[in-house]
């Protein structure tokens, strides 16, 4: 299959810390092309692949302060990735709306677009007029998404992770680890507040935005000393790999109905267990009470982190080999390819699609 891959181009291809769009995009674009695709890349130059690269621009916009425009390249860099979509069996996007605005322009050969963010008011124009397919991240990003009156669901493809590249380790420091976002929605100030109910030492590990500075500042700055609650500033590959395995726990309060969640796969394939919010995809993610515990506030995953003891770190890491693996996501992409090349997405979901134990979807259909 020819097979046509378009990245963001804010950031590299992998991306060497933050950005987990990207780091989905690599790990399927290689296992792809690892089974014998034929696959172009449309990502920043400075990505890496096995794949054809094709780049409008040498660098991630995320690196280039010396550009005061980003949203101009953004768009010639998705202008430009479409030029020769006809010569592909299929075009997929996870550059968002940018691409699909311009799909109009290559309606001869099919695009899946996967909802990589959740669609915002503004983005619902773009959407409304969307005449390719879709994919969402998890049956939760299904359910929340706001009725739009073009695209048509192709089906669920969960995220996935590198697991060999995550190392196993079943005895555990006493050390409690949040990573991600030092944002309001990730909930990292809940997280000091689970740390000091159970008296165990919190790592703090992520990326300060600027428009997270001022809740950084005014209050996340405060409960930081150094001593129980300690900031370490935004983990790279290897640090947050060392963080993982030796984690007593990974604590995730998320505050918003995040559609996937890497970091939640990235620590079970550790061994270490995460305690969550019940909010977005959590529950599809987090076996509760065998690789974690999914909570529905601060007094639960208190008392859940005093559980801790009963997770088999074995079960976390057998759990996201089975559900959050490359080649596992890599089968459930090709299906999509497969059912929208032959006609049929939209008309009956793949099972083996969407095998997560208790919850049903229903029949996709184009929304209405």
């Amino acid at each position: 299959m020819k097979i046509l891959q378009i990245a963001p181009l804010w950031e590299s291809v992998p991306p060497p810390a933050y950005g987990g769009t990207e780091a989905v995009v690599h790990l399927l674009v290689e296992e792809l092309v690892r089974r014998g695709h034929e696959v172009t890349l449309c990502a920043s130059g400075d990505s890496q692949t096995s794949a054809l690269l094709q780049a409008c621009y040498h660098r991630s916009l995320r690196t280039a302060d010396d550009i005061e425009l980003k949203a101009l390249f953004s768009w010639q860099h998705c202008a430009l990735a479409l030029k020769d979509a006809a010569e592909y069996d299929i075009v997929h996007n996870h550059a968002g709306e940018e691409v699909m605005a311009l799909s109009h322009l290559v309606s001869a050969v099919p695009m899946l677009t996967t909802m990589h963010n959740i669609i915002t008011a503004d983005a619902q124009f773009v959407w409304d007029r969307y005449s390719g397919y879709y994919n969402t991240l998890s049956l939760a990003e299904r359910r929340a998404m706001p009725a739009v009156s073009g695209g048509i669901f192709a089906g669920v493809a969960y995220n996935a992770i590198d697991v060999r590249s995550f190392p196993f380790q079943e005895k555990k420091d006493d050390y409690l680890l949040f990573l991600s976002r030092l944002s309001p929605e990730k909930g990292p100030h809940l997280a000091v507040e689970v740390a000091k109910r159970t008296g165990r030492r919190l790592f703090l590990a992520g990326k300060v935005g600027e428009l997270d500075r001022e809740f950084f500042n005014s209050v996340m700055a405060p409960l930081i000393d150094g001593e129980q609650i300690v900031f370490l500033g935004e983990a790279d590959a290897e640090m947050k790999r060392e963080l993982y395995r030796n984690a007593h726990a990974v604590v995730l309060p998320i505050m918003w109905d995040e559609p996937f969640g890497l970091v939640t796969a990235e620590a079970q394939a550790c061994g270490t267990p995460v305690l969550t919010f019940n909010r977005g995809a959590a529950a599809e993610i987090v076996e509760n009470g065998l690789t974690g515990f999914v909570t529905d506030n601060v007094d639960q995953m208190t008392d859940a982190a005093g559980r801790l003891a009963e997770i088999d770190p074995r079960a976390c890491r057998r759990h996201v080999e089975e559900r959050f693996d490359g080649p596992v996501m890599a089968n459930q992409y090709l299906r999509l390819y497969e059912s929208i090349l032959r006609g049929r997405a939209g008309q009956a979901l793949d099972k083996a699609v969407v095998a997560t134990p208790g919850h049903g979807l229903g029949e996709p259909a184009r929304v209405a």
